[in-house]
């Protein structure tokens, strides 16, 4: 969704932050970029110590720096926390369009759907029996809502989202392209044959409030309960969820992860891309997890860093992998010591 442009002045952007202002407070700033390319009218954050020395040829009209940072500029704005500043600045200087309101022509909405105010809806959207959208929500081209779905207010859903039946999302909820939510399981049940007969899916998905989920990402319907993401939890592109997967609050997912069901990841975990979980496994809260790492059925993560497959403390993965790398240093001294035993067997014949 493209973005509205403004103009704010220093000290405006400082308040927001509860930052302090050093130097001109009047100066009006409309954008944002890199220390190393910013220009006239924006502004840049600078939170690396070693990145302080790009500060002297920046030409940034005003700098968010570190709190008590030795810094000469035109304009800075002292913060504890510069990047999280900067992206607070974001929000204002680069805020959502907002469509109006009103539904496009060729979308085809069900008679008993109930639409909050101020809702946009787009072309060729289809909106199914006994769907509620609250105050405000953005339904973008292509979009496909089953029956008996709820959409809490001020949600953006992009286009060609998929929503099947009878699932939940909560308000200010953003779903990028191509996001699935609510297809059936993989789940199986063989029979005497090996022919494998459906198991039945016909739980729901639960979503919190503020959680946003990246472009093209699966997410189950639970088998006979929920599947739930909760409140504030972000979850890149490219992510699988299966049945009936239990995730917490402010959760952090990285793409291509792929978590089986009835798995549970407590609040604040945080995890790399490309991981993989087995089902019934459990993520504790404060458990940061690298990427690529594997994690079996039914292992408990607890809180720390961990990598690895099998993912093991962070501690524990780096001294095995430094063993690993020697491994081509060893087989040689191996075969220097087995040449030396030949040697010396080969003497100790020879005196006989």
């Amino acid at each position: 969704m493209s973005k509205e442009t403004r103009e704010i002045t220093v000290a405006e952007l400082a308040a927001h932050v509860g930052g302090r202002v050093v130097g001109d407070r009047t100066i009006l700033i409309r954008g944002l970029a890199s220390v190393e390319r910013a220009g006239k009218g924006e502004i840049a954050f600078i939170e690396d110590g070693k990145l302080l020395e790009n500060a002297l040829s920046s030409t940034a009209s005003c700098l968010i720096v570190p709190e008590g940072a030795q810094i000469e500029a035109t304009c800075i704005i002292e913060v504890k926390r510069p990047k999280l500043a900067f992206a607070l600045i974001a929000e204002l200087l680069h805020p959502l369009k907002r469509r109006e309101a009103g539904i496009h022509p060729t979308a085809i909405v069900a008679a008993s759907a109930k639409m909050g105010e101020g809702v946009f809806v787009g072309a060729w959207v289809e909106i199914g029996e006994g769907v509620s959208v609250g105050a405000g929500t953005q339904i973008l081209s292509g979009v496909i809502i089953g029956d008996e779905v709820h959409i809490g207010r001020d949600s953006v859903i992009h286009p060609n989202v998929v929503l099947y039946d009878g699932i939940s999302l909560g308000e200010r909820v953003i779903l990028h392209a191509g996001v699935i939510i609510g297809a059936d399981g993989f789940g199986y049940v063989p029979d005497e044959k090996n022919v494998r007969h459906k198991f039945p899916q016909i739980g729901t998905v639960v979503i919190g409030d503020d959680v946003e989920i990246g472009a093209c990402t699966c997410i189950d319907r639970g088998a006979l309960g929920a599947t739930s993401i909760g409140r504030a939890t972000k979850i890149d592109n490219l992510v699988q969820i299966a049945h009936n997967v239990e995730i917490g609050e402010r959760v952090v997912i990285a793409a291509q992860t792929g978590i089986s069901g009835s798995t549970v990841i407590e609040d604040d975990a945080v995890i790399g891309g490309q991981v993989g979980l087995g089902d019934h496994a459990r993520v504790e809260s404060g458990a940061i997890i690298g990427s690529k790492a594997g994690i079996l059925p039914g292992k408990i993560v607890r809180a720390g860093v961990w990598w690895g497959i099998p993912v093991q403390p962070l501690g524990e993965y780096k001294r095995i992998n430094a063993h690993v790398n020697r491994l081509p240093q060893m087989r040689e001294e191996l075969k220097e010591l087995r040449r030396q035993l030949k040697e010396l067997q080969e003497k100790i014949d020879g005196t006989r």
